[in-house]
């Protein structure tokens, strides 16, 4: 099913944030940072709806005046720092279904995506099949993972795998983190409570493409990265 405008997006995006104080709402490049995964939905033309799931007032106002819907408030029980996402977008899904109901896929889309491509939003669409619960998207780590080291407390290290000590590095099988983007699923994984990771396809992005903002120095290399992208493309 990917007819445009069939599928729910649902957005996360809760208050709290403690390591980048107000993240959600922070001016990025000129406007709200969750304004940049609205907009992505919008662009991608195939959501009936895009909801935020958020327990904060300001992030409810600014998710409205960017285009999306806030028709519930998040729950405190589902907003605290150990929260998983398949709950929360489990609730959201419950919670549409008593607010003018939806249809077909659900993807939940974090909030902190300023590089997100509508195109990968529909790439990923089209992996979930009969044959998968979910699909999003996975970045390739830049170095082989059996090389890692690991580091005692006085600077020595060891090789985490001794066994690949003296392997080249291209005879070496590629290892690919979460690109920590999004994640489409069927209504039914989602409230099923499935694990994303181990019940879905892929697909491969390149680093340029994906940034992970957790701290102030992430978000000041993210932003001139986002700033150089958008000026190569003018």
């Amino acid at each position: 099913m990917t007819a445009s405008g069939v599928h729910l997006a649902v957005i996360p995006a809760r208050g709290g944030s403690k390591r980048i104080p107000r993240k959600n709402v922070k001016p990025f490049a000129g406007k709200p940072m969750i304004c940049y995964a609205i907009e992505a939905a919008q662009k991608a033309g195939v959501f009936a709806r895009i909801v935020v799931s958020t327990d904060d007032a300001e992030i409810a106002d600014v998710a409205r005046a960017a285009g999306a819907e806030v028709p519930f408030m998040r729950p405190a029980e589902l907003a605290d720092d150990v929260t998983p996402t398949v709950p929360v977008v489990a609730h959201a899904i419950r919670s549409c279904a008593t607010h003018g109901g939806l249809v077909g896929h659900v993807c939940c889309i974090y909030p902190g995506v300023p590089l997100l491509d509508a195109d990968d939003l529909l790439r990923a669409l089209h992996l979930l099949t009969g044959t998968t619960a979910y699909s999003f998207p996975v970045v390739p780590f830049s170095s082989s993972v059996q090389r890692a080291l690991r580091r005692d407390s006085e600077g020595r290290t060891s090789p985490f795998h001794p066994e690949f000590a003296s392997t080249r590095t291209q005879d070496l099988e590629p290892a690919y983190h979460d690109a920590g983007q999004f994640y489409w699923g069927t209504r039914q994984a989602w409230l099923e409570g499935l694990n994303i990771h181990q019940n879905g396809r892929t697909l491969v992005l390149p680093g340029s493409h994906v940034v992970d903002i957790d701290t102030p120095d992430d978000w000041r290399r993210a932003e001139a990265l986002y700033l150089a992208l958008t000026r190569s493309l003018q």
